[in-house]
């Protein structure tokens, strides 16, 4: 029998995950624990290995689509003769392209909203969840609802039409529903002739699916400006002994790591998140999710891996964990645990260069704090006109949570921090 490759469990809340890419092709030899295919959720990419020693002769779900956790995606043959014999006789890829028509012909069939064919229970995208509970709309009412999506889910188009129609009435029940128009199916986009179409796929669509579930919060966010001359002359004056002595960069990261840290444990609101059963989570640790740009350029997307425990590190300690987190990032190497379980963000755009924005907040956290360019300026400092390293802080937060005199406390304890710069002692 066929060995399946089964899309597996990355994390408690992660359900399904999208096929990024096939690193084998049906026909292709593949060797046990040999990484086969990649996959996105919204918590991390991460390549999956092998089951199994033999032949590709399946690939159930093709690039681009969702798998629900312990579904198969391919299967592997051990026995070679078999293995050819299956592939000969019309399966792998071209019967998976055979069968996404027809299922693409069962979809758009005007069906009213019924219960799942499987029988099982339906799974629904975190933003379709997030539109349910807004509506008050239940599982078993959403799981009537005639999904356009991969395998018949529910999209976000269907359950926007579907709440159209539903307006402030309650849901009939199933017996005695009544007839409804089939959501009007999305329009397909052709290029023209100077344009090219990209599919949202990947890094890109789990990336524009959390800021949708995030821009449900209501968040409002504040500025502060803060003088950081202390840290930019001890940097200059210490980074190339702190190299050698250490064995990595001194970035400014650490410094704002540590000021935040400290801060937060003074005000642990901010180090707070609200679930959906209205309880607030209030952290006593602080587990900091570091924003990473990946690629050469920055441009493969944007991925927030955790830095555990920054209370009880030194600045050392945070340098060389960020620098660890940071590689493991870049070169694909992380773990569902790397990314898992963030009680606050800090971003970092001023290292390219960004004087001033509003980061958006990582849900639940109850707060992000984006760093910006460091830029030298004339202040007036006790009477006195002096340059000085001066930099914009923007603190994005929850408002159901964090009211603006807490948020405004929360920054002038952060700049005092940075200002003072007494991190050694």
């Amino acid at each position: 029998m066929p060995e399946e490759i089964l899309m597996p469990e990355l994390g408690e809340s992660v359900h399904e995950g999208q096929v990024t890419r096939w690193l084998k092709q049906v026909g292709d030899e593949v060797k046990e624990d040999e990484p086969v295919v990649e996959i996105m959720t919204d918590k991390v990419n991460q390549e999956l290995q092998a089951p199994a020693s033999g032949i590709l002769v399946k690939i159930l779900i093709p690039e681009g689509e969702l798998v629900e956790v312990f579904k198969p995606m391919g299967l592997i043959e051990p026995d070679l003769e078999l293995a050819k014999k299956m592939i000969a006789e019309g399966g792998g890829a071209a019967e998976t392209a055979a069968e996404a028509p027809a299922a693409a012909a069962v979809s758009s069939a005007p069906t009213e909203e019924a219960p799942a064919a499987s029988g099982g229970r339906a799974w629904f995208t975190p933003v379709v969840k997030a539109m349910m509970k807004e509506n008050g709309v239940s599982e078993a009412e959403a799981s009537r609802i005639a999904g356009t999506g991969s395998g018949g889910r529910v999209t976000k188009a269907d359950m926007e039409a579907y709440l159209a129609r539903r307006g402030s009435a309650p849901a009939p029940a199933p017996a005695s529903a009544a007839p409804a128009p089939t959501p009007k199916p999305v329009a397909q986009t052709v290029a023209g002739e100077d344009q090219t179409l990209i599919p949202l796929v990947g890094m890109r669509k789990m990336i524009a699916d959390a800021m949708v579930r995030s821009s449900q919060v209501p968040v409002v966010s504040t500025i502060i400006e803060v003088d950081v001359t202390p840290a930019v002359e001890f940097r200059s004056i210490n980074k190339d002994s702190f190299q050698q002595t250490y064995g990595v960069k001194l970035t400014y990261t650490p410094f704002f790591i540590k000021a935040l840290t400290e801060t937060l444990l003074e005000m642990p609101m901010l180090n707070s998140a609200l679930m959906e059963d209205n309880k607030i989570v209030q952290n006593n640790r602080v587990h900091m999710g570091i924003a990473v740009s990946l690629g050469e350029d920055g441009s493969g997307g944007l991925i927030v891996p955790i830095i555990r425990n920054c209370e009880s590190k030194s600045l050392i300690d945070l340098s060389r964990d960020l620098e660890a987190i940071a590689a493991k990032a870049r070169s694909g190497k992380l773990e569902a645990a790397d990314v898992q379980g963030g009680t606050f963000t800090l971003t970092n755009p001023g290292s390219y260069g960004a004087m001033l924005g509003t980061p958006m907040i990582n849900a639940p956290q109850a707060g992000i704090l984006g760093v910006y360019g460091i830029q030298e300026r004339l202040v007036i400092k006790k009477g006195v006109m002096q340059v000085r390293h001066m930099m914009n802080c923007v603190l994005t937060y929850d408002h159901r949570l964090v009211d603006g005199l807490l948020a405004g406390r929360f920054l002038q304890a952060f700049k005092q921090r940075m200002e003072k710069f007494d991190f050694f002692k």
